[in-house]
């Protein structure tokens, strides 16, 4: 540590992955999304890895909460880019999430994100929104934004996913 610096720390607790997976063959995506939102099934370990809250789900949307912090800084100050890239990531997968029957996964394939305004820990808490915008059986299309606490756009991004079937746990 350098002697410029105080100490800070932030500690990272999660829940046991294998619960939600255990349950993810037997859910089509919306209901294993909405038993996430319910506090049913775990978050995912990256939500408490970064801070951010699964807060809405409908088919073909999702909407998650982020409160950024000076944990995610980068050199200058100011909320690394990947912090907002995994908001809207997730965003984007979870709203094609919702449109998947049971025992159907998903992946990026590829995330095109647009930053629009600096991110701090002022900003927060940031709402981040993903919507479906073409579902298919092999690849689907999704886009999102992710808006400060004064409503103002931070981010937007546009990615399409990967659509397979789960293997079999057994």
């Amino acid at each position: 540590m350098s002697a410029h610096t105080s100490e800070r720390a932030t500690l990272v607790r999660w829940e046991d992955p294998q619960v939600g997976l255990a349950q993810l063959p037997t859910l089509d995506g919306i209901d294993f999304m909405k038993k996430m939102t319910a506090g049913e099934l775990p978050n995912a370990p990256i939500a408490n890895h970064i801070n951010m809250e699964l807060t809405e789900v409908a088919h073909g949307l999702v909407a998650f909460q982020g409160m950024p912090d000076e944990s995610h800084y980068n050199p200058i100050g100011m909320v690394h880019g990947g912090f907002v890239c995994t908001l809207l990531d997730s965003a984007l997968g979870c709203a094609v999430h919702t449109t998947l029957p049971e025992g159907t996964g998903y992946t990026s394939i590829e995330i095109k994100t647009n930053f629009l305004r600096p991110v701090s820990a002022d900003s927060g808490p940031l709402t981040c929104t993903g919507r479906v915008v073409k579902p298919g059986r092999r690849v689907a299309f999704a886009e999102g934004e992710i808006v400060d606490v004064n409503g103002k756009t931070v981010a937007s991004a546009t990615g399409s996913l990967l659509i397979f079937p789960l293997e079999s746990a057994g």
